[in-house]
């Protein structure tokens, strides 16, 4: 199954670390970070799943939850966190998927043959609470996610849902965003963007963050 930006997320009902779940259900209004990995009790993925724990107070404030993913059965996801919270110094408040018949990982095409023909490679998406998919991103196997760079992108497609603005290139909070092409008119210029802006070219408008 092919999915694209603003496709609505396949909804599923399946088992996880915490119970069955129905996703839709459980992601009620809230943002959500759906990522897979490829097995449980692997070295990689156990510093992702710890990073992710301790993110919590982050996502919080964002009004996001997190929920991961991989083909093993939920016992093994219950051993495994117990390794998990050991070794990464954390607690994992969030549910891991147990996705033993691959349901899930086809829905959303998370299995790519010439990387493993049964396990995930590392998928991650951010889901709006429209139920909308918003970003995608996939890493090979051997390379851990940079969880920055998701927090990152949830402040910028808050920030750009709130506001008619846009962000440029390496964009952090705070910073300078961009005044989109499609906002010609001057009086609404005016009225958007109080604190005015500056245009080294016509089509790039540059304005302190509207947030700020």
């Amino acid at each position: 199954m092919t999915l694209r930006l603003g496709d609505t997320a396949p909804d599923f009902e399946q088992d996880t670390s915490i119970g069955r779940i129905r996703f839709h259900e459980w992601a009620g209004n809230s943002w959500v970070v759906l990522f897979s990995h490829p097995a449980d009790f692997t070295p990689v993925c156990t510093t992702e799943l710890g990073l992710t724990a301790k993110l919590k107070d982050d996502f919080d404030k964002r009004n996001v939850k997190a929920i991961a993913l991989s083909v093993d059965p939920a016992e093994s996801h219950k051993k495994w966190i117990n390794d998990i919270e050991t070794t990464q110094d954390c607690v994992v408040g969030f549910p891991i998927i147990a996705d033993a018949d691959k349901k899930v990982a086809n829905l959303y095409d998370m299995i790519h043959p010439e990387q493993s023909t049964t396990a995930t490679v590392r998928s991650v998406f951010l889901i709006d609470p429209n139920k909308k998919i918003r970003m995608m991103l996939t890493y090979p196997m051997s390379t851990g996610r940079n969880f920055d760079e998701i927090l990152r992108v949830i402040d910028a497609l808050q920030l750009t849902d709130g506001y008619s603005v846009a962000t440029p290139g390496n964009w952090k909070p705070g910073d300078d965003v961009i005044i989109p092409l499609s906002i010609q008119n001057p009086e609404e210029i005016k009225k958007k963007f109080p604190k005015g802006y500056e245009a080294p070219r016509p089509y790039l408008r540059i304005t302190p963050a509207p947030n700020k």
